[in-house]
């Protein structure tokens, strides 16, 4: 049975469109009970509204905490019409019954984003009345509407100009919607909580909850997924400054796409791996070149020499803001995009000319700390894990060869570890002190990640270091990065077959690290 719409509850925090659907509600003789700045805002507007406070006959109290958490108001959206007791009950109260609740909650995902607010003003932002109003009358959907976003109150006046009421399909929807936005709220207000725990922030490694909460919010539409048949979404979390949905800004080009994020979150969090002026290239979720400079021009000319076939088409990130001479050499090949800090006005300039080029400005690289936990789909269920962080100065690493590493190797071999971190396993990084030279990514066997990346070296390996992301299981890669003129490997150790590892690099006369911890990325 619908009940005919009699008497709405009205307090938004969001008053977008909020005085049209209250015109069009009086004008269906639909009484109105408001309180705060959304009364306010209507009587400004001439409407008549009920205030809270006349409604119950008790004003509001402290400041502000209690408004609308009185009987009059829950014993009226709660009744169950068809319940004779409950209409007796409201009689003898003399309790009017609401039928239609219009709430929307505080702003606390963008209260506690605010820097420098401390935890008493971000607590202050806590919905109390709010949530409670729109629980009471989502439970009761099969007499009362709620309606807790503006995009819906076009529907609702189009039913009530109809019959005067809201469907019993309506109801239920926007009850479903009402819970979902409760709970996300809470889940809000549950992670900033958790996140100011003295002991859940500074450890860098919190415990995982025996329930785990995804409440992520929608930050666009995509083209397309990794194939064209494939529908696509962004969604971000809550609380997330730095993320990338939060703090990367297109400035031009063509929309994002999926393959486009995943390139583009794995390329910036390699040069974020790197205090000094870093530029990588990324395609199809492995870097192509990897290098450092003293400013972009330099450290982007190297790693584009490491693979400049495959970087076509790739993109580029900076750890640095990029400037018109390093814009200008971006201009003569087509890449997909590029992210960095900023972006000088005369870098925009030349850069301007590639139209569907994509430039995404991030702002400062050093916040870009990943947080909460890794999570990964599969059937059934989600695989969690800790982020796979740098944590390690290889100058601690143990040499388990008769040569030990030079000053430069060791250099070279730190430059190569933080690389070999963001290349899918099984995963090979040739490199010297300050860029990659050959990349080996994603063979099924160790020594093929090997032979991959020797054969796509444009220069001779004489010298050069080599790293690798896990332990080799056989001498094989060992002789064959040898024979290519190896001097210098760092690994993480722990296969049946060091020993026999050590004596290959040993007979080669190559020096050796083990760093005891590996970096697969599959």
């Amino acid at each position: 049975m619908n009940e005919r719409v009699r008497r709405a509850l009205v307090s938004v925090h969001d008053k977008e469109g909020i005085v049209d659907f209250c015109v069009a509600l009086q004008a269906l003789g639909v009484e109105i009970l408001s309180s705060g700045g959304t009364a306010k805002l209507l009587g400004e507007h001439g409407l008549r509204v009920t205030s809270v406070s006349d409604h119950t006959g008790f004003p509001e109290m402290l400041g502000g905490r209690v408004k609308t958490l009185h009987p009059r108001i829950h014993a009226g959206i709660l009744a169950v019409r068809s319940n004779a007791e409950h209409m007796e009950e409201l009689r003898r109260a003399e309790i009017a019954p609401i039928d239609l609740v219009v709430v929307n909650l505080y702003p606390f995902e963008k209260t506690a984003a605010v820097e420098g607010l401390g935890l008493p003003e971000v607590v202050e932002m806590i919905d109390i009345g709010g949530p409670a109003l729109v629980r009471a009358a989502a439970k009761n959907f099969a007499h009362v509407a709620v309606v807790v976003q503006p995009r819906d109150y076009a529907g609702i006046v189009e039913e009530l100009r109809r019959d005067g009421t809201v469907s019993a399909e309506t109801r239920l929807r926007l009850a479903t919607e009402a819970f979902k936005h409760t709970a996300s709220y809470d889940g809000v207000v549950h992670a900033y909580l958790r996140s100011v725990i003295p002991g859940e922030r500074d450890a860098g490694r919190p415990e995982f909850p025996e329930r785990l909460q995804l409440d992520l919010f929608k930050a666009q539409e995509l083209r397309y997924g990794e194939n064209p048949h494939q529908r696509a979404a962004y969604y971000r979390e809550p609380l997330a400054p730095s993320s990338f949905a939060n703090c990367a800004v297109q400035l031009q080009g063509l929309p994002l796409s999926f393959n486009n994020i995943l390139d583009f979150d794995g390329a910036l969090a390699l040069v974020a791996d790197f205090a000094d002026c870093a530029a990588a290239i990324v395609k199809h979720g492995n870097p192509c070149g990897a290098a450092l400079g003293p400013e972009p021009l330099t450290a982007f000319g190297r790693a584009l020499e490491c693979d400049p076939l495959s970087a076509f088409g790739g993109v580029i990130a900076f750890n640095r803001p990029v400037d018109a001479r390093t814009a200008v050499k971006i201009t003569e090949q087509f890449y997909e995009g590029v992210i960095a800090p900023g972006f000088d006005p005369e870098a925009r300039q030349a850069l301007g000319g590639k139209k569907k080029l994509r430039l995404l400005e991030v702002g400062d690289v050093e916040r870009l700390r990943r947080p909460g936990f890794d999570v990964r789909r599969v059937h059934g269920g989600f695989l969690v894990q800790d982020w796979d962080r740098l944590e390690q100065d290889l100058r601690e690493a143990r040499a388990v060869t008769r040569r030990q590493p030079t000053e430069v190797e060791l250099r070279s071999l730190a430059f190569a570890w933080t690389v070999v971190k963001h290349v899918r396993s099984n995963a090979i990084v040739f490199a010297v002190e300050d860029r990659t030279i050959g990349i080996g990514a994603g063979q099924m066997s160790r020594v093929d990640s090997v032979r991959l990346g020797i054969s796509k070296a444009r220069v001779p390996l004489v010298g050069a270091v080599m790293a690798s992301d896990a332990f080799f299981p056989f001498r094989d890669g060992i002789d064959a990065a040898a024979a290519a003129g190896v001097g210098a490997v760092v690994q993480p150790g722990g296969s049946v077959r060091d020993e026999e590892v050590v004596a290959a690099a040993d007979q080669h006369g190559i020096a050796m690290i083990f760093t005891g911890r590996r970096h697969f990325r599959h």
